[in-house]
């Protein structure tokens, strides 16, 4: 048997001897790394691609609204129901409402969210860093773009507020990230 103490053995490998329970003398120890292995160094990616932002804001705003505005919509219409109605007309109006709430929010967060994207991406490849200026910065250009056909006024507001509110995410997912380990 092999001596693991004859084979060198760093701190990034494990000593891995295969023949170990059939009692077999073989003088052959490995040492496997501990880290994982990359067979492309595309493999190895600090953060996500635009195109995986892309689609993941779209349709994580997408969905996010279409169940809020859903729901929203099936209680106004459970509380619009009236009371000579059939069963039918009540179940009609309350899908119709659910439906009409939920394609209304969720494309509209689903915009918001390609909007954001879009931001964030060109912000990371213009400043070359992945930093909460960027999401800060697309918060703020989101709600100013978004709100831009009712006026000046309101595009800046819309754009203060989508900027605070992407750097309050930011900062609570490092607060997260630093405090509560996953």
């Amino acid at each position: 048997m092999a001596d693991s103490s004859t084979i060198p053995n760093d701190s990034k490998t494990r000593p891995y001897h295969p023949y170990q329970h059939l009692n077999i003398p073989i003088d052959k120890l490995y040492n496997l790394p501990t880290s994982p292995e990359h067979l492309f160094h595309e493999e190895i990616r600090k953060r996500r691609s635009w195109g995986d932002n892309l689609q993941y804001y779209t349709g994580t705003g997408y969905l996010s609204g279409a169940i809020i505005g859903g729901t929203k919509g099936t209680i106004e219409g459970i509380k619009a129901a009236e009371s000579g109605e059939s069963l039918k007309l009540r179940v009609n109006r309350v899908l119709n409402s659910g439906g009409q709430g939920g394609r209304r929010l969720g494309n509209s967060l689903g915009v918001l969210g390609l909007i954001f994207a879009g931001l964030e991406s060109a912000m990371i490849h213009v400043r070359d860093t992945d930093d909460f200026v960027n999401s800060a910065v697309a918060g703020l250009g989101t709600g100013a773009l978004y709100k831009a056909a009712a006026g000046p006024r309101s595009a800046a507001i819309a754009g203060a507020v989508g900027g605070i509110t992407a750097a309050v995410v930011v900062a609570g997912k490092q607060a997260l990230k630093r405090y509560i380990p996953i």
